[in-house]
C-alpha cells in the first residue's frame, strides 16, 4: 500500500482493532527520515468521522448559546463530567453546513438560517482522523423552533445555556469552559466582535 499524498511516507499495513462506536486501526508505516535512512513506525488511529461545530450568537443580547452534557473521557480524567461546549456533531454523510444546522436544532432547539463557515481544524492529529468545520450563526434566543436537549434514543441529555458573551470568555480563564472547540470559537468571536454585532 502506498500513500499518494507524501512520497516520504508509505503505509505498509492497516489492521482493525475495534469497529464499535469508534473505528480503531493499527497502522504500520515507513517514513523517510530527514537525516537519511528509513524508520518503521506503528500507530493506533481513532476514526469516528469528521464533525462540525458552531458558535450561536445573539447580537441583540450579546450572548451565546452553549450546551452542557456528559463527557465520559473527561469523567475518567477526574474532571467535572458535564462540560460546557458549543453545539457540535458528526457529519453523518451530510455537508458540514447541513450537519451543523441539524445538530443545532437537535441540541438547542434553535433554527439557524445561515451558518457561516470560519475554518477547519484537526482537533488531535496525533491520534484522531477527525477534522472539524467551525461555523458561526446568529440567533434570537427568544425564538426557539424546537425543544432541544438532544436525542433521547442516542442517550443524550443536553442542557441549553444562554451565557453573556463576556462572561463566557471569562469562563475560559476560570476553567469552567475547557473544551478546545468552544475556546477556539469564543476567541474567534473576541477577535471579530464587530462582524457579529454589525
Amino acid at each position: 500500500m502506498t500513500n499518494h499524498h507524501d512520497p516520504r511516507v508509505r503505509i505498509i499495513e492497516r489492521r482493525t482493532l475495534s469497529d464499535g462506536f469508534i473505528h480503531l486501526e493499527e497502522i504500520t508505516l515507513e517514513q523517510d527520515m530527514s537525516g537519511g535512512g528509513t524508520a518503521t513506525l506503528t500507530r493506533e488511529v481513532h476514526d469516528h468521522g469528521s464533525a462540525a461545530t458552531i458558535l450561536l450568537f445573539d447580537p441583540r443580547r450579546e450572548s451565546v448559546v452553549l450546551v452542557r452534557q456528559l463527557r465520559v473521557p473527561v469523567l475518567l480524567q477526574g474532571d467535572p463530567a458535564y462540560m460546557i461546549e458549543a453545539p457540535a456533531g458528526l457529519l453523518d454523510d451530510d455537508t458540514p453546513e447541513v450537519a451543523i444546522c441539524r445538530e443545532v436544532l437537535e441540541e438547542t432547539g434553535y433554527h439557524v438560517d445561515k451558518a457561516t463557515h470560519l475554518f477547519d481544524a484537526y482537533m488531535s492529529p496525533g491520534a484522531l482522523t477527525e477534522r472539524t468545520s467551525f461555523f458561526v450563526g446568529l440567533v434570537d434566543v427568544t425564538e426557539k423552533a424546537g425543544d432541544g436537549g438532544g436525542l433521547a434514543h442516542e442517550g443524550e441529555d443536553i442542557e441549553v445555556l444562554e451565557i453573556p458573551f463576556d462572561e463566557a470568555v471569562a469562563m475560559i480563564a476560570t476553567g469552567e469552559i475547557c473544551d478546545a472547540k468552544t475556546i477556539m470559537l469564543l476567541q474567534w468571536a473576541q477577535l471579530n466582535r464587530g462582524k457579529l454585532t454589525a
